[in-house]
């Protein structure tokens, strides 16, 4: 056989049957980079412009409907936004904690910089380099790949939270710091336009003693975390979650240069069963932490080795700040009930593997606020359910539940046990592999199209789970 003929049959009879594993190994790679890779659909409504079909004046479509956006984070921010621009609507938006610092890794891909107009005084670091430790701690290196224009960005939840919401409220949203304790739901919200009634406390002035109110509103938006009291409101059932543990640490200049471009990603049953731990750098500290789902009960046991792996990088560092969290594992079984509808973490939108939710909670905020606004036409009609469900739901599952859906496949293969992790630590010294990954979480995308490479890869990762189980034995 002649090299042509090796390549036309590798072409047109190997490669297909090889491609759902390539598929699934590109899905993969984007989790390295802390996201799970997903498709990208721009959206039109923002790119500073606001929108135009609101209600003409003097006509029946002068009234205005009630939304009350529950969360101020980025997925009731990027919603409120949206429906602050319209005409026919007036937007509330509830927050209790107006300088909530909420423990997260705090990254977010290039194009959300962009696709959400993020400045770059949002974005403490721009991480250009990956630092990877196995459990038997070897080391990869990783970012040569990128780009000089490109970086995953590395944010304080508290500036970034705050900056989305004044956006919110320069537009037209009326900012509420207040929490809301229950919601009256009527019982026949479903089939009529009756009001819901929140019951909230509202903190004016500093105080830390809130005084009860209700708010009678039209549609609700819920934003308020994995803990949603806007969910068990709707009975949008239960789901299980994860804790997620981080200590903010002041360490000396000279050992926060090390950190500059620099992010690490530690794996391991010592740090975490079932996740990874991290040191992320921050504007003048770095974010330590860890994650689990399984064993829960241990999180401070995990957070200690975590810390103890990080060794001198961070020694004679002080800790400033230390956080918890619950964090999403999937989907609400209802995620819209009525006009009733969840957004971000309250609907369950974090990655499996890497625990990415900043992009998904800001897309679906924003995406259902599109999708309601489009539906109630100029203030003249109120959304059912099924048309919610008919607009939302199926296009925000028609973009990523694909990516939620392996990403878990892919958590319980290489997070199962130390020598997955080392089999996934060393197919990170691809070129290839880092160029996937990086452009995959970057972009939200997954990229790479060599046919000789992608089979490459196939061969490797098993050639990687076989080295990995003898390295951990």
């Amino acid at each position: 056989l002649t090299k042509t003929d090796l390549v036309h049959s590798f072409h047109h009879h190997i490669y297909p049957k090889t491609q759902p594993y390539i598929s699934i190994m590109k899905l993969f790679l984007s989790f390295l980079a802390l996201s799970g890779a997903s498709a990208f659909a721009p959206s039109s409504s923002f790119n500073g412009q606001t929108l135009s079909n609101g209600a003409t004046s003097g006509s029946a479509l002068d009234m205005k409907y009630k939304v009350a956006v529950v969360g101020g984070g980025p997925a009731g921010a990027c919603a409120a936004e949206i429906f602050a621009q319209e005409k026919g609507i007036e937007t509330l938006l509830f927050e209790r904690k107006m300088d909530n610092a909420k423990p997260c890794g705090g990254a977010i891909p290039l194009c959300m910089v962009g696709e959400f107009d993020i400045p770059e005084t949002v974005v403490d670091r721009k991480v250009r380099r990956m630092n990877l430790i196995s459990p038997s701690g070897v080391e990869v290196d990783i970012g040569e790949t990128l780009k000089p224009d490109e970086y995953i960005g590395m944010t304080r939840r508290e500036i970034l939270d705050k900056f989305l919401r004044d956006r919110a409220i320069e537009y037209g949203a009326s900012p509420i710091n207040g929490l809301v304790t229950s919601i009256d739901v009527p019982a026949d919200h479903k089939t009529s336009e009756a009001q819901y009634t929140l019951h909230y406390q509202e903190y004016e002035g500093g105080s830390s003693v809130g005084t009860p109110k209700t708010m009678n509103v039209d549609y609700i938006v819920g934003a308020d975390g994995a803990n949603s009291r806007v969910a068990k409101a709707m009975d949008a059932g239960v789901y299980n979650f994860a804790i997620a543990f981080q200590e903010r640490i002041k360490i000396p200049d000279e050992k926060m240069a090390f950190y500059e471009e620099m992010a690490e990603m530690y794996v391991g049953d010592d740090v975490s069963p079932d996740f990874y731990g991290w040191v992320f750098p921050k504007y003048d500290h770095v974010g330590v932490g860890t994650g689990t789902v399984v064993n829960r009960p241990a999180i401070k046991q995990y957070q200690k080795a975590i810390r103890d792996r990080a060794g001198d990088k961070i020694a004679g560092g002080k800790i400033i700040k230390v956080e918890a969290h619950p964090i999403p594992e999937h989907y609400r079984p209802r995620r819209v009930q009525g006009r009733i509808a969840l957004v971000g973490d309250a609907a369950g939108y974090v990655t499996k593997c890497s625990g990415e939710g900043i992009y998904f909670a800001a897309k679906s905020g924003r995406m259902a606020a599109e999708e309601i606004v489009k539906c109630m036409k100029g203030g003249s009609h109120l959304p059912t359910q099924a048309e919610v469900e008919q607009t939302y739901l199926k296009k925000y599952d028609s973009a990523y539940g694909p990516t939620y859906a392996v990403l878990d496949i892919l958590q319980k293969v290489f997070y199962s046990n130390n020598g997955a992790r080392e089999a996934f630590v060393e197919l990170c010294n691809s070129k290839y592999v880092q160029q996937v990954t990086f452009d995959s979480y970057l972009y939200k995308t997954v990229q790479g199209n060599n046919p000789l490479d992608d089979l490459k890869l196939l061969g490797e990762t098993v050639g990687s789970l076989i080295k990995g189980y003898s390295i951990a034995q």
